[in-house]
């Protein structure tokens, strides 16, 4: 889930692909540790769009209207089939999906525990922003990747839906009383930063992760670059608080 404008600067990178970037997945696959990476990636996407599923079909019993659950159960439905292209894919590659998946499983559990919404806002702002920041950052990593496995990541992080709906309904919340917008704010910059500390800690778990985030793999990011990768998702961020009328 995305505003329109966030994989501008990924987009752009793409097109001049180079290295493993511009190579197929037969070909990038041959070095063992790459193919590591990338079953790690597919399987912390995976199970993560598992989740979103699971996320947004329980947020639909806080649904305000009969309108409103059955939009939220029309973007879980595309949440489950984002997962099921991640699923077969793994296969195709002769990774086992569950065993792909389960390493992503405790803390990505964990992550929605320490943020379940209280309310029907809360929600729609986690599915909208906390989302989205996750997207920004697969959006970034697949920008390096080869040619096959890029293309299916960017079609699993299309923007189901949510991201016009939470504008609509958190900005006709905020209007109808300002003081929402101060709480919204604030659970906003919580998961911000429950999002980032969470993906740092799944990928320092994770050795192939780890080894192609910081250039040893598929033309990977150096210091500076992580730097520079961490403020766009945060200008990102800042752009999708405007959008809904928060403060960053």
């Amino acid at each position: 889930m995305e505003t329109p404008d966030t994989h501008t600067d990924a987009a752009g990178r793409d097109a001049a692909a180079t290295g493993i970037a511009a190579q197929s997945w037969e070909q990038a696959a041959a070095d063992p540790q790459y193919r590591a990476a990338v079953v790690d990636l597919l399987g912390a996407l995976a199970y993560g769009e598992l989740a979103a599923f699971e996320r947004l079909a329980e947020d639909a019993k806080l649904a305000p209207t009969l309108a409103d659950k059955a939009q939220l159960a029309a973007m879980a439905s595309a949440e489950f089939q984002h997962f099921e292209r991640l699923r077969r894919r793994l296969a195709e590659i002769d990774a086992d999906p569950t065993q792909a998946m389960e390493p992503f499983a405790a803390p990505l559990d964990e992550f929605h525990r320490l943020t379940a919404p209280s309310d029907w806002l809360e929600g729609l702002i986690k599915a909208y922003v906390g989302d989205s920041i996750a997207s920004d950052f697969y959006r970034e990593v697949a920008a390096r990747l080869d040619a096959d496995t890029r293309a299916l990541m960017l079609a699993v992080l299309d923007d189901t839906g949510h991201s016009g709906f939470a504008v609509e309904k958190v900005r006709a919340a905020i209007d109808a009383d300002a003081r929402v917008g101060g709480r919204l704010a604030l659970w906003a910059r919580r998961l911000m930063g429950e999002a980032l500390a969470q993906a740092q800690r799944v990928v320092a778990d994770r050795d192939a992760l780890s080894t192609m985030l910081v250039g040893g793999l598929a033309d990977g990011f150096d210091l500076a670059e992580v730097g520079r990768m961490f403020s766009r998702i945060t200008e990102a961020h800042t752009k999708r608080m405007a959008a809904l009328g928060l403060a960053a």
